[in-house]
């Protein structure tokens, strides 16, 4: 019989998930994905095969993200596989916290333990255990794994690790744990395919999405990253402030009355790309605006990224490869555009046509830099940390 792998990413209004066939000495070979996301009136499954045709596209019931879109999900998956079994799920859990630093088998107390840690994420550690606790409701024998978003930065030493805190505070687990962590393991292992000399590149990698960050990296390792001790920090995001002042905050609580669900809700939900516009925190929505506001929140967008990159290319001694990925990085060619021209100075020169194009390469003959459009592939990571998993067992 054929063995499968779920892959599970859950977010505040979506479940996008990946389903893999384990083949033997090879990666996992992508069968289907595919999301249930709120259509409005109702939840809408749609599903696509390793080729990007439609497969499935028909609306849920339940008009709630619970364990019942989850159970038709699992339905769908059972029937559609018919003579192979899904032998295991992995989650996307974005905070490991200071304990879990690599791929986990679910046990109860692990679970229990990463929701304590929601205090560190309250925005994605819950929607990332929803589904695990669904699951184990409703296919109670299946096997379920966390992948962390904070492991691939786990090694950060200090300086870069660190604040400038009494150390009892550092004592505490206050530190910089990074993310993005399953989506540059991706790209340091893809690098490392294109060629070896590729992945011993002084690389910053811009995973640019609704949530944004940077990651300094050299022969796959993490040296440096913009987000820090929470998903708050760093770049402008599509709802998220970013690296700010805590002078503000201090301001906003003790002068203007803010409770703290209010400075939350302000600092993850309301601010960014959508603070900035008053339209959007979807930059596709942005590059298709003529307001001004839209482009003010573009270009404080590209000004912070360049200014970041910069910061990154002190911590790795220069930059020799450029790397854009995420949602915006991959698809949006007039922001690659708009940051590359704040890099000029660092020798960072982009050809329009092959970066209007879409292309893998978009640096000139010219350039200083090697810049590069890679796609980033989170699922893929987790099946194959789930397919380990399985086979060590």
């Amino acid at each position: 019989m054929t063995e499968a792998i779920l892959s599970l990413n859950a977010g505040s209004s979506s479940l996008k998930f990946a389903l893999f066939t384990l083949v033997a000495a090879a990666d996992p070979a992508l069968s289907c994905k595919g999301e249930i996301d709120d259509a409005g009136s109702a939840l809408r499954l749609t599903v696509t095969d390793a080729a990007g045709s439609t497969i499935a596209d028909r609306r849920l019931p339940s008009r709630s993200m619970d364990e019942t879109p989850l159970g038709d999900l699992l339905d769908w998956i059972e029937q559609y596989l018919g003579d192979r079994a899904p032998v295991g799920v992995g989650h996307r859990i974005v905070h490991g916290g200071q304990h879990f630093v690599a791929p986990v088998r679910l046990t109860p107390e692990i679970v229990t333990a990463l929701s304590a840690l929601t205090p560190l994420d309250p925005l994605h550690q819950p929607l990332g255990l929803a589904p695990i606790n669904a699951l184990t409701k409703l296919r109670p024998g299946l096997a379920q794994f966390a992948c962390f978003d904070t492991a691939f930065h786990h090694a950060l030493a200090p300086p870069a690790n660190r604040y400038a805190l009494p150390l009892e505070y550092e004592a505490m687990g206050i530190r910089k744990y990074g993310f993005h962590g399953l989506s540059y393991e991706y790209i340091a292992r893809r690098l490392g395919e294109l060629s070896p000399h590729l992945a011993s590149r002084r690389t910053i990698v811009a995973h640019l999405g609704n949530g944004a960050s940077l990651c300094a990296m050299r022969y796959g390792k993490s040296l440096d990253t913009t987000m820090g001790f929470s998903a708050l920090d760093g770049l402008v995001m599509g709802t998220r402030s970013g690296a700010i002042d805590p002078g503000i905050l201090l301001y906003l609580l003790k002068e203007r009355g803010l409770s703290p669900e209010v400075l939350e809700d302000l600092l993850y939900r309301r601010s960014g790309l959508l603070g900035v516009s008053g339209i959007s925190g979807d930059m596709r929505q942005l590059l298709a605006s003529t307001e001004p506001r839209a482009k003010a929140a573009m270009d404080l967008f590209a000004f912070h990224a360049a200014r970041e990159i910069a910061a990154m290319t002190n911590t790795l001694g220069g930059l020799e490869l450029l790397v854009f990925t995420g949602g915006i990085g991959e698809h949006a060619a007039p922001i690659r555009a708009m940051i590359a021209e704040r890099l000029h100075w660092l020798g960072v020169a982009i050809d329009p046509a092959a970066n209007d194009a879409g292309a893998e390469r978009i640096d000139t003959p010219q350039s200083g830099v090697e810049v590069r459009v890679i796609h980033t592939n989170e699922e893929l990571v987790v099946a194959r940390h789930v397919e380990r998993l399985l086979r060590a067992a």
